[in-house]
C-alpha cells in the first residue's frame, strides 16, 4: 500500500447513547463531548480553528456552526454543516481533511450530538405531496423504505429472515464486551429476533435501531502534524461519496446501494482492496444494510449478503471482525442516524485501545455511512500509525 495520507484523526470522544437524556440540553451534551475530544488530542480550545457539525441543534434551527462555536468559545477560520443523514459523520472526516489540505484551517473539530427526552413524541407526518407515497411517517419513512429494500433482496436472491436475524444476534454478542452499549448484558438469539414484534414486514423490532440521545466528536488535523499528539494517529487513506436519490421511488437500484462506487473510490484512493481489511466499522441501521454493504464492499458476490451475515463471525477474534462495539443495533442510535460512534470505535481499534474487544493486528478499517433509503453514502478507509 502506498496511498497518500490525506489527514489524521488525533482526538476522539463519545457520550454513550442512552434511551433518554433528561435534564441536559443539546448544546450541553455537545460541549461535553467536544471538551473530551479536544482533551483527548492533548489540545486546548484555542487550537481548534475549524468546526463541522450536523444541520440541527435543539436550541437553534439555523446558524448551527456559529451557535456551537459561540457556546464553546471558539472563533474558527472554517465552519461547515454536513447533512447526509447517517453518512454525515463519515462525510465530516474527509471534508475536514480537505479543508486542512486547502489551507483553510489546521485543526478541525467534528461533532454530532442530541438529547432525547423521556416524553418525546413522534414528529408530525411529512405533508409534502411529492413524498406522498415515499414518506408516510416521519422525516425519512425509514422503516417502510428499508422493509421494501429487504423484501426486494429476499425476492431477488432468496435471502431469508433467519439469515438477516443473525446481524442483530452477532452485534448483540459483540456488545457484551462493551459496557457503554445500551444492550450490554442483554444478548439475543435468532429465535428472539424472529419472535420480536413485526414493525414493517419483513423487518422486526430487534433488526431496527433504537433512537437515543448521545454525542460523538473527532479532532482532525494534517498527516504531517499527526505525530505531535499524545495518541497514535489514525490516518484517512481513502474516501468515496455518492448521492443518487432522496425518495426510495427514485432509487436506481434497491439491492445495490451507492456505497458500491463510493467504496470502490475509497479503495482506489487508498490503494487497497477488500482482502487487505482487518476489520469493518460499518453503518447498520437495519439488518438488511449490513448484508448489502458486505456485497457492495466486495466481501461476497451480489446476492450472497444474507448467507455472508449468517455464516461470518463478527467477533473481534474472527478473520474480519464487524462492528466490534455492537454497532448501532446494540449500542443505540444517537443524533444524525447514529452520529460517529462507529468511527470512534474504529479509532479505538486502530489505536489499540479497545480493551477486551481489541482486534489483533488492527491496521486497516473500512468505515461506511448510510443516508436515508440508502441514498447518501460515504466510505472511508482508515489506517493505524504503522500504515
Amino acid at each position: 500500500m502506498s496511498g497518500r495520507k490525506l489527514g489524521a484523526i488525533v482526538g476522539a470522544a463519545e457520550v454513550p447513547a442512552r434511551r433518554t437524556t433528561p435534564g441536559v440540553s443539546t448544546l450541553e451534551i455537545i460541549a461535553q463531548v467536544c471538551r473530551a475530544a479536544v482533551a483527548d488530542a492533548g489540545l486546548t480550545p484555542s487550537a481548534i480553528d475549524g468546526v463541522i457539525c450536523g444541520p440541527q441543534v435543539g436550541e437553534t434551527p439555523q446558524h448551527v456552526p456559529a451557535t456551537i462555536a459561540e457556546y464553546l468559545g471558539l472563533q474558527p477560520r472554517f465552519a461547515d454543516v454536513v447533512d447526509l443523514g447517517g453518512a454525515a459523520g463519515a462525510g465530516m472526516v474527509w471534508r475536514a481533511a480537505a479543508a486542512i489540505n486547502a489551507g483553510m484551517c489546521e485543526t478541525v473539530l467534528c461533532v454530532l450530538g442530541n438529547t432525547r427526552e423521556p416524553d418525546r413524541v413522534p414528529r408530525s407526518p411529512n405533508r409534502n405531496p411529492i413524498r406522498e407515497f415515499d414518506v408516510t411517517y416521519g422525516a425519512s419513512g425509514a422503516n417502510q423504505a428499508y422493509a421494501m429494500i429487504a423484501q426486494k433482496h429476499m425476492a431477488e436472491f432468496g435471502t431469508t429472515p433467519e439469515q438477516l436475524a443473525n446481524v442483530a444476534v452477532k452485534e448483540r454478542a459483540n456488545a457484551q464486551l462493551n459496557p457503554d452499549a445500551v444492550f450490554y448484558g442483554k444478548p439475543l438469539t435468532v429465535d428472539d429476533v424472529l419472535s420480536s414484534p413485526m414493525v414493517m414486514s419483513p423487518l422486526r423490532l430487534f433488526e431496527m435501531v433504537m433512537p437515543c440521545g448521545g454525542a460523538t466528536a473527532l479532532v482532525v488535523t494534517s498527516a504531517e502534524r499527526a505525530a505531535d499528539f499524545p495518541h497514535p494517529p489514525v490516518y484517512l487513506l481513502g474516501a468515496g461519496e455518492r448521492v443518487t436519490h432522496r425518495a426510495l421511488s427514485q432509487a436506481p437500484n434497491l439491492t445495490t446501494s451507492p456505497l458500491a462506487p463510493a467504496i470502490a473510490d475509497a479503495y482506489r484512493m487508498a490503494q487497497v482492496g477488500p482482502s487487505d481489511l482487518d476489520f469493518l466499522s460499518i453503518y447498520d441501521c437495519y439488518s438488511i444494510v449490513v448484508a448489502i454493504t458486505a456485497e457492495d464492499a466486495g466481501l461476497c458476490v451480489k446476492g450472497e449478503g444474507g448467507q455472508w451475515v449468517a455464516e461470518h463471525d463478527f467477533s473481534a477474534t474472527s478473520s474480519l471482525p464487524v462492528n466490534t462495539n455492537g454497532g448501532q443495533l446494540a449500542c443505540g442510535q444517537a443524533d444524525l442516524a447514529g452520529g460517529m460512534t462507529h468511527i470512534v470505535e474504529a479509532v479505538r481499534q486502530l489505536r489499540y485501545a479497545a480493551g477486551p474487544r481489541q482486534v489483533a493486528d488492527a491496521g486497516l478499517a473500512l468505515v461506511t455511512g448510510n443516508g436515508a433509503t440508502m441514498s447518501e453514502e460515504v466510505a472511508l478507509v482508515l489506517g493505524g500509525a504503522n500504515t
